[in-house]
């Protein structure tokens, strides 16, 4: 296999090409679902229309002139590489980020590794005796976030590519307004794009995943709840009022001491988070929310957002 040429045909680095080959090996890879069957799994992962006429307007068909040799080796060696992982639970890149303006295939390509693991993570789940609506609860973060890169106009997807191999591998549960990620002595939050983060509601999701991780998944010992987060940066206490949502979300919080993350730009990620865009300049941004005013206002002060993890007992 000539891995040069290879990347050279992809667009991408010869390294991220070789790191793909690397890790998936002989290992199985698996087959997507039937063209058509495909429209009622896309429904329920909560994909849009939009997206959802692109992807099967892409559809990998046998022939198809969209798919070259080296795509079609790329999406097979990506499942298989993301499978060889299933119960995993830490950050995985399923291969590398493709020039996307090339076509469906190029775009939606990760999108079809994830389609073919639905069958192989939602059997994982049957055999840890996850409930069916749990499970698709939780897949359909693949319809959210294709709809919010769309919004990001291609600009969200990198990042995205990678988390939503947690969600194929079993690595993580949507429990209410929440999603909890399993691994080592602490269930990692993550606050999806689902509406307001009411302290009933965060109470709620916790709950629930007091007494899912233990019934589930009852050789796994957790002590605490942890989460990583700009969201979590006392900065936030100057401009947001001590009830708001995300104060008392913090509230909930032991910080541990300040360390700048490698390879993570809190600034960035307030960005994405708030205002779903990087490229937009600051003085175009909205301003209609309290939250959007500080994070913008902070900014044009030559401030920085600052990432913080914390924890608290389970």
């Amino acid at each position: 296999m000539d891995l040069e040429s290879m990347a050279s045909r992809l667009g991408v680095p010869v390294e991220d090409v070789d790191r793909v080959h690397r890790l998936a090996g002989d290992r199985q890879s698996a087959p997507l679902p039937a063209r058509a069957d495909a429209p009622g799994i896309l429904d329920r992962l909560a994909v849009r229309p939009d997206d959802r006429a692109e992807i099967m307007a892409g559809w990998p068909d046998s022939g198809s002139p969209l798919w070259t040799s080296e795509l079609r080796w790329l999406l097979d060696r990506s499942i298989a590489l993301v499978r060889a992982d299933l119960g995993g639970h830490g950050w995985l890149s399923p291969g590398p980020v493709l020039p996307r303006g090339r076509g469906p295939a190029w775009r939606h390509l990760y999108a079809y590794a994830y389609l073919a693991l639905v069958d192989v993570v939602t059997a994982y789940h049957r055999d840890h005796g996850v409930a069916e609506a749990v499970s698709w609860a939780t897949l359909a973060d693949l319809g959210r976030n294709l709809a919010i890169d769309r919004r990001m106009h291609g600009e969200g997807w990198p990042v995205m590519q990678s988390w939503l191999t947690l969600h194929a591998r079993g690595g993580v549960y949507e429990l209410g307004r929440l999603q909890h990620q399993r691994g080592g002595t602490a269930i990692g939050l993550h606050i999806p794009e689902s509406g307001p983060m009411t302290p009933e509601a965060v109470t709620a999701s916790l709950d629930e995943a007091r007494a899912f991780f233990p019934h589930h998944f009852p050789r796994e010992r957790y002590t605490e709840f942890s989460c990583g987060s700009w969201l979590l940066d006392p900065q936030l206490l100057e401009y947001l009022p001590e009830d708001s949502n995300i104060v008392r979300f913090q509230r909930r919080f032991e910080l541990e001491p300040y360390e700048e993350p490698e390879g993570l730009d809190a600034d960035v990620e307030a960005l994405r988070f708030v205002f779903r865009t990087l490229s937009t300049p600051l003085d175009q941004l909205p301003r209609r929310t309290m939250l959007q005013r500080a994070i913008v206002d902070h900014l044009k002060a030559g401030r920085h957002w600052h990432w913080r993890r914390g924890h608290f007992p389970v």
